[in-house]
Order: structure tokens, then sequence, then C-alpha cells
């Protein structure tokens, strides 16, 4: 008994030994472990990279840009079929243990000591805690000192945050797959669908992925991912969070998954979205703008967006098909599987209803095509071959030197790669039918303004943003010809003259000086001039003649002077030919020079974006300055006077000044250069260009609540075309009409306001001078600035600049000086 006694002490002590010797090994382990733990406290100011998303002006969704697709999600606003999904895949227990999961990691233990020689991973067995202090302050190395390390942090972040502060981190953290990182991502990326929207299946198999996103993928391992969301839909019932019925249901969906787009979301709208990118970056720089979480509110229409986009591409290619038929994008064996073939093709992915297609046989009345296949979620090609016929009428416009032709044999032959469309006949399409396209090679610009603001409503930078990003509105530098014109004439009305101011039409040389030669500028129509002409009837015709005398009696300094005040160039060389348009500007400054026309002189700032807030809703930047007077009102409405908007933009052209530019446009528009768009059917003002050799051709015009502007022409210029064909008014105008009529279909006829002190008096339309009650010649109503009303004879200057005036006739108070000389005009 007492050698029995004596042992059951010695194993006592041995017992108490080891104990205390265990007891002093994990607690030097922890304190070893521990002393270079990371700083847990940083996840309660953790900022995760979230992407910067834009806004159509109607909400819509435009651009979406980021590294990591991520969008912060507060906990509260996650639904809880979402919450328990993720629960029952990786911690059913969460609410209830401390950090670590120990039944879970006697598991893993047990299963490593199984599996041990036999180069499995081992199983981990991580709470959502151990997940988020590994994903946020360890790395993914595979080792028991990690595991250790994951496990003391994941008990020091349970007792310094909240379950619903750890799971929210968990929830926007976790990589997703196809790059998306938190369930709000993923839900748009998979499904295209809010959190609130997923369905029971959808929210399972979400939840499904952290383990391994790329070995769930749902279309490359499809059977594999619906047995793990179905594995997930079992643990949901199994914790009675759904109810049999819908777990039942559930299992039976399909895995139905949306390849959302990376790109512009909004259609037609890539360059302005690529446009307000360079803007946010240029801004804010690049870590702001991919991983700031920006909300911008974007000034973009998308109605009035769709409209630019397609009469800008008809204009476009109308043209471009007039030049003839070029030949295929390439040639392609046809033999075997085309479709396989055709889908390794680079098409374009923005120019709908367009489709790439290969013709498989040919004959004279019609040649059949194969339409390239899609490609499903995994990049794999799609089985579903369609086709197609194109007959004769839809290659008709397919000239080869000249000719039409006759056959469709003589247009296409098998394994063409080409484009079509559907044929349409009486604004329907035939059935099976389609119509020869070509990619064109001519390009060209639109931008479309609200004028009293700046805020840019529609842009299209080419035909096909897929085709080339280079954005031909604000990065192409071309000679805008006469669309410059009101510009110089602006100049002109702001110092002494009026739209009844008669200059002379007639040959003109100019001695250039330093080995320059004689320059001598002709009219469109050389040889054709109008003699003694008034500035209206002179910017009607657009005579340049008329416009370099302008420019030699004002002098160049003013008119660079205007030019930089209107923003279409920063410094204006001293040279006659740059009255004419000669320098090289953008559509968007020569829109933004008109809106000021247009809104009665005052400054406008040209903007794609109104807002920008930063991830936690703070306004950081607004487009609109003015002063809201009496918009705060403290203690809500008590009567007070309604608020007043103070508007300190500068005054750059005097309003008087404005209107009669406006008028002089309007008749450029009903009986000028422009009169393709008087069809429009309401008002609308605006001029022409045609740079030398009709390189480029523009049209510039507003109403009063709309600024467009056009341009045609090659990236690396070359001749449109000869004679009237290849101007402004034949190729940009129709353009522009086109435009204005979808745009303003809706709206009534506004007529341009007129502003205080302006007098309207009936004068002679082609000599400009006042005219009496009985005259019954062609007279127009003739907008003057007080004292400047025009007298009863006409002073004239010769084109040497001399002064002719009838005999016996003297000046009088309503004769116009010429600016900065005695003489009269």
């Amino acid at each position: 008994m007492r050698l029995l006694v004596r042992f059951m002490g010695f194993l006592f002590a041995a017992g108490t030994v080891v104990f205390l010797v265990g007891v002093a090994a994990v607690a030097g382990a922890i304190w070893h472990f521990s002393k270079d733990l990371p700083d847990y406290s940083q996840l309660q100011d953790y900022e995760p990279p979230v992407m910067t998303r834009v806004h159509a002006s109607d909400g819509s969704l435009l651009g979406e840009y980021s590294k990591e697709r991520r969008l912060y999600l507060p906990i509260q606003a996650v639904p809880k079929l979402v919450i328990n999904a993720f629960l029952a895949a990786e911690d059913k227990n969460f609410y209830e243990h401390g950090g670590i999961d120990y039944s879970g990691m006697a598991r893993a233990a047990l299963l490593y000591v199984q599996n041990y020689g036999s180069n499995r991973r081992p199983q981990g067995a991580s709470t959502i805690t151990q997940q988020v202090a590994k994903n946020f302050l360890l790395t993914n190395e595979v080792s028991f000192s990690r595991k250790i390390k994951e496990a003391l942090l994941a008990m020091r972040i349970e007792r310094a945050y909240s379950k619903d502060k750890i799971l929210e981190l968990y929830l926007n953290e976790i990589y997703l797959g196809l790059g998306a990182y938190g369930i709000a991502a993923a839900s748009l990326v998979y499904f295209d669908k809010s959190v609130n929207e997923l369905t029971i299946a959808e929210a399972s198999y979400l939840a499904s992925l952290p383990k391994a996103p790329a070995a769930l993928h749902p279309v490359r391992n499809r059977d594999r991912a619906i047995e793990r969301r179905n594995y997930v839909i079992d643990r949901l019932l199994e914790n009675g969070w759904i109810k049999q019925a819908d777990a039942d249901k559930a299992r039976k969906e399909g895995l139905n998954v949306t390849n959302r787009a990376n790109g512009a979301h909004t259609f037609a709208g890539e360059y302005f979205a690529e446009e307000v990118r360079r803007d946010l970056f240029e801004r804010y720089g690049e870590k702001k703008l991919y991983e700031g979480g920006l909300s911008v509110r974007a000034t973009l229409d998308p109605k009035v967006q769709v409209m630019a986009r397609k009469t800008m591409a008809a204009g476009i290619v109308n043209y471009d098909e007039g030049q003839g038929w070029r030949g295929p994008v390439s040639k392609l064996d046809i033999s075997g599987d085309w479709g396989v073939k055709l889908a390794d093709v680079k098409s374009l992915s923005d120019i709908s209803p367009w489709r790439m297609a290969v013709v498989l046989e040919t004959s004279d009345q019609s040649a059949r095509i194969g339409f390239q296949p899609g490609r499903e979620l995994g990049g794999a090609v799609s089985k579903e071959r369609q086709t197609g016929l194109i007959a004769l009428e839809g290659v008709k416009w397919a000239k080869s030197k000249g000719r039409a032709p006759t056959a469709v044999s003589q247009v296409l032959s098998p394994g063409d790669v080409i484009y079509a469309d559907p044929l349409f006949k009486d604004g329907s399409p035939v059935e099976g039918q389609y119509r020869l396209r070509q990619l064109p090679e001519v390009s060209g610009a639109m931008v479309v303004m609200d004028p009293w603001t700046g805020r840019v409503l529609a842009m299209v930078g080419g035909f096909s943003f897929d085709q080339s990003q280079f954005n031909r509105a604000t990065q192409a530098y071309r000679q805008p010809g006469s669309s410059f014109k009101p510009i110089v004439y602006s100049a002109a009305l702001d110092n002494g003259y009026t739209p009844s101011t008669q200059v002379v039409d007639a040959p003109i040389e100019i001695d250039q000086g330093q080995g320059g030669g004689v320059w001598r500028p002709e009219n469109f129509s050389s040889g054709k001039y109008q003699g003694p002409t008034t500035l209206r009837n002179a910017l009607r015709l657009s005579l340049n003649t008329v416009t370099v005398r302008l420019a030699q009696d004002i002098g160049m300094p003013l008119i660079g002077e205007y030019a930089k005040r209107f923003g279409v160039y920063d410094e204006l060389p001293n040279y006659l030919s740059y009255a004419l348009g000669a320098g090289e500007t953008t559509v968007m400054r020569m829109v933004t020079a008109y809106s000021m026309i247009a809104n009665g002189g005052r400054r406008v700032k040209p903007t794609l974006i109104d807002r920008i807030q930063d991830r936690y809703g703070h306004t950081i930047f607004k487009h609109d300055a003015r002063e809201c007077r009496g918009c705060d009102a403290p203690g809500g409405w008590k009567n007070q006077t309604e608020p007043q908007l103070v508007d300190r933009r500068e005054q750059v052209l005097d309003a008087m000044t404005a209107y009669q530019m406006t008028s002089m446009l309007e008749g450029v528009v009903q009986a000028g250069t422009a009169t393709a768009v008087k069809e429009v059917g309401k008002p609308i003002a605006g001029k022409t260009g045609t740079t030398n050799e009709a390189k480029d051709a523009w049209f510039i015009g507003f109403s009063p609540d709309i600024v467009v502007g056009i341009y045609l022409g090659y990236d690396k210029p070359r001749p449109l075309g000869r004679g009237n064909a290849a101007t402004g008014g034949h190729l940009a105008a129709p353009i522009a009409r086109d435009f204005l009529k979808l745009a303003l279909a809706d709206k009534p006829p506004v007529p341009f306001k007129i502003p205080a002190g302006i007098k309207l008096i009936r004068v002679d339309a082609k000599s400009g001078m006042r005219v009496g009650p009985g005259d019954t010649g062609r007279t127009i109503m003739e907008a003057f600035k007080p004292g400047t009303a025009p007298p009863d004879s006409s002073y004239v200057a010769d084109a040497d600049g001399r002064t002719l005036m009838p005999q016996g006739v003297t000046p009088d108070a309503g004769s116009i000086m010429r600016p900065g000389t005695g003489s009269l005009y």
C-alpha cells in the first residue's frame, strides 16, 4: 500500500511537472508568436480598394474603373439570406465561438495525420474571423506558424470588434472570381443584380466560391460548381434557414450567369466614358481613380448620345460607301468548321447591328454568309451557326471603278470576311436578308452641348471605339475653316461694325513680307465676286475676301484676343490666313465657342462631369459654381423670398453682339451655305466650314438650348473630294440636320431671345439700308445696337480701302466709322 501511495505521488508529481512544462511551453509559444503579430487595430480604419463608378445624367451606369472590382457594402445592407448562405458554407457557428472553432481544428488535425505524406494540401478549418486575420494581416503561407498567428489574431479581433463588423470586413474583402472582390461586386459580375435581388440558388453559388473560385467556374467546371452550390443549399436547410420546398426549388435551378462587360455600360458611350476616365485620372491620380470608390455623375444624356452616335455613324458610312467598295476585311479557309476559324478573327464589338460574317458561296443573284459565332463565359466558341443571304440589292452600292455591280459574284467570293447588317425595305427588315457593309476609312467627331452650362450631353469620337480609342472630338486638332469666321465677325460687331455694314467683295493681294510672297485669298467660287456686300450676306455666302478685309481693318491681334477669349486657340499667330480658320483646334473648343454666342455672351467651361462624391458620399467636385442665395433656409419654409441664383461668370461678348451674330448665323441656315439644316423646321443658327483642298468638312450650329458641332475628315488628312460635294454644307450639315431632327422632335419651335437694347429695323436684304413702308423689294428685319441704325444712303469702302460716298451727301450720326480710322463704311 505504501508503495502504491508512493507511486501515485510520483505520478502526480510527474504529471504536475509535465503540465507546468506544457503550460510554460504554450505560454512561451504564445509569447514567441505574439511579439511579431501585425497591429489588428488598423482594421478599424480599413479602407479597401473600391471601384469608381460613373453614372449618366439619368442614373444609368456608364462605366466602372478598378483594379479590384469591389463595392463596399455595410453589413446592415446585406440581406439575411446572403449572410446565412456564407455562414452555412464557411462558419455556421460564427456567432457562437470566440474566434476559433476547436472541434473544426481537431477534425483538420486528424485529417492531416491521415493524409501525412500524400502531398495533399492540409484542410484549414479556419473560422470567418481567422480568414479576416489571414486576408487582412497575414499571408497565404501554408505552415503551422501562420496558423498559430492566425488563431492568436482571431481571438484578439473578436475581443476588439463586434461580430457584425468582422462579418462586414469578410464579405467585402473576399475574392469570388472573375475579378470580383466582395459580395456586392460578385453579385453584379455573375448575375447583373444587386445583392437584394439574389435568389437562394444564386446566393448559395456565391457562398460556395471563397475556397476555390477558379475550380468552381460556372462554365468550365459547371457540374462541380452546381454540386458545391447544392451543398450550400443543403447546409441552409440543415440549419433551418430555408424551407424544404425552397431548397428543392433552388437545387433544380440552372447556373445561369451573365457575362457583364467591364467597359462602358451605356450603349454608344465609350468615347465619353473614356474621356471621363482621363479627366478623373488627371484630377486625382491613378490610386484614387481605381481604388478610391468615387461616385461620378456625368453630364451624358443617353438618349441624346444614341441619336448622336446613330446620325454620325450614318453620315460617315454614307460618305464612305459613296467612294466605292475596297474589298473584304480578310480571307478565310472555309473548309471544315468555318465558325471556329471565324471566331478567331478580331471583330468590332460596338458597331451593332453590324456583324462579322464569312461568305460561304456566291452566285449572280446572291451570296450565302455565315455569321461569327459568340463565345461562352469560359471562352469556348458557341456551337450555334447562323447564316443568311446577301442579294444583289444588298451590294448595289459597292461600286468598283465607278461602276455599279450587276452580279453579287462581282463583289463577293467564298472565304471573304465581311460585315453585314439586316436589309430594310419600307422601314422593315427583310427576313433572312442582309446588306454588305465595309469599315469606313474616313472618320470624324460630334459634340453636343448645353450652351447655358457647358454640360456635354453627347460625344462621338469616331466611328468605333473598339477600332480606335483616339477621341477626335477632343484630341484631333484640325483646321476649322470658315466655321471660325463668326469669331472674326463677333470681334467686328463688338468694335463698331453692324450686320448692314458694307465691305467690298473683290480680289485682294497681300504682301506677306520676308520672302513670303503675295497671298491672293479667293472665295470658294473662284472668280465670282459680289462687290459691295453687307456683313450679313458676306457671312451667309462665306466670302473669304470680305473676312480678310475685316481682319486687316480690326487687326489680327484683336481677333487673336477674341479667339483666346472664346477658347478656340490659346495663341493665334498674326497672319491673315488664320482669320479664315487656318489654325488647328478641336470640335470641343469650337462647340464651346458657339455656346457663348448662343447663351448671350457668357463664358462657358465645358464639362463631362456634374458632380463627384468620395466613398463616404461627400461632394468633392461640383461643376455648377453659381451661388444660391436663400437655398439654405434654417428652420424650414417661413414665407421668405424665393432663392436666387447668382451667376458670376465673365461676359466674354456683349449680349447684343451675341444676338446680332446669332441672327446672322440664322441667315446662313435659311439661305446660305448651311441650307441643309433648314429642313429641321425650327430656329437654328450655324456655320459651315471647308478647309483648303477640302480635307475637313465642318458644321457648328445651335438652337436656343442645344449646340452641335461636327467635322468629317481622314485621320491622315487628304481631300474628301472636289467641288460642292466635298464642302461642310454638303457633308457635315446634313449630319447635323438628321441629329437635330431627332433631338428637337418633341420640342416646340422656340425663337432666339432678343436682349434689351436691340432694335429691329427693316432693311434692304442686299444693301442693308433702311427701307420705307412702301418698299416692295426683298427686305429683312435687322438687329442694331443703340445709335447704329443705318442711314438712308450707303457708304462703301473700295478694294483699296478708299472711301466712296454719293456726291453731295454729308456724313450723319447714323454713319459707321471704320474702327481706328476716319474712313466711313
